[in-house]
């Protein structure tokens, strides 16, 4: 065998052992795990609740402020009509803010069962603030001053002072408005009498007090006393005010104020809105719920809004307006004890 041959040989073997090596050498994907994908956490939530027979026009309004709030706070956005417990308890942890309006959907049950949310009531009364619980015109919404200067408008446009009022029996807020309005209404126009006739009878401002038990689809019965006695102007009180009854008066050419916006197909018959100017406190106090700082009870000034320029001119709007600025600063008095 010659000195190639074996130097051939000798190559060869040496590059079998290397081969058999190799195939004994394991493979790095064998030894290394396979990557592990954590899922992403959904984005922190705010809840909306707003009743379902809302006015479109309020609806909106709320509807478009807390979107562009919790868009601007990095958060998802829900509107629901109503909040349970155990819809609740289903968006924990994500769930941190909850802004309602009346009715109440149990906020003092729902804050007491989420500590880690908070809540916000707008225009509730009988609430409580709490720890995780602020409250924006509830107690102090000013249920007398609105219904002092409801009555006073209300005698100011009604042919022969013939008003009326439809409101709540036997609870505070329905007690001060009837007070109150009646109040305002004479602050108009004294014992209003027409020089030319004796005060007609029976006496106005009409009023009409619905127990609190009466089903919602009954309220219309109510109102229609109102028609029977001739009324022309009306306030309608916001516990009561449903969108049947503000139709049916409306239906019958009686001009109508109150606290919410009002539907299109009345806006003809309807003076204006009294309520909390709201919106821009909700706006304020946004940045501190999603904080986690809760407890606070946010006061709103009254506004004049979805003012008929038609039913109350220039004049008298800005008639109506001194009347409204007495009632904030205290020179006007609505006779509602405190």
């Amino acid at each position: 065998m010659t000195r190639k041959t074996i130097g051939l040989i000798l190559v060869l073997l040496l590059l079998t052992a290397c081969g058999n090596d190799a195939t004994q050498t394991p493979g790095l994907a064998s030894s290394t795990p396979a990557p592990q994908i954590s899922p992403t956490a959904a984005a922190p939530l705010v809840i909306l609740v707003l009743p379902a027979d809302i006015s479109p026009r309020t609806s909106e309004a709320y509807q478009t402020l807390v979107y562009d709030l919790a868009q601007e706070n990095g958060m998802r956005f829900q509107v629901r009509n109503s909040l349970s417990p155990e819809e609740l308890q289903a968006e924990l942890p994500e769930l941190k803010v909850v802004i309602s309006l009346p009715p109440d959907p149990g906020l003092a049950a729902l804050s007491a069962a989420a500590a880690g949310v908070q809540f916000l009531a707008v225009g509730i009364p009988g609430i409580s603030a709490a720890s995780n619980l602020s409250i924006i015109g509830g107690a102090d919404q000013a249920v007398d001053k609105q219904a002092f200067l409801a009555g006073y408008i209300s005698a100011m446009l009604a042919s022969e002072w013939r008003v009326g009022l439809l409101t709540e029996r036997e609870t505070p807020g329905g007690d001060a408005a009837w007070t109150a309005f009646e109040n305002g209404y004479h602050y108009f126009c004294g014992y209003c009498r027409n020089p030319y006739f004796a005060q007609p009878y029976p006496s106005y401002p009409i009023v009409y007090r619905i127990p609190t038990d009466t089903p919602e689809n009954e309220y219309t019965g109510w109102a229609a006393g109102l028609l029977d006695n001739y009324v022309k102007a009306a306030y309608i009180y916001s516990e009561v005010a449903t969108a049947e009854v503000i139709a049916y008066l409306a239906e019958y050419g009686v001009l109508l104020i109150g606290q919410d916006t009002p539907d299109e197909e009345v806006r003809d018959y309807w003076i204006a809105s009294i309520q909390p100017d709201v919106l821009p406190a909700v706006q304020a106090i946004f940045p501190d719920l999603v904080a986690g700082i809760g407890g606070q009870i946010v006061s709103t000034p009254l506004i004049l809004t979805d003012v008929n320029e038609d039913l109350l001119t220039e004049g008298k709007l800005r008639d109506a307006q001194a009347v409204l600025d007495g009632l904030l600063n205290g020179t006007i008095g609505t006779g509602v004890t405190p």
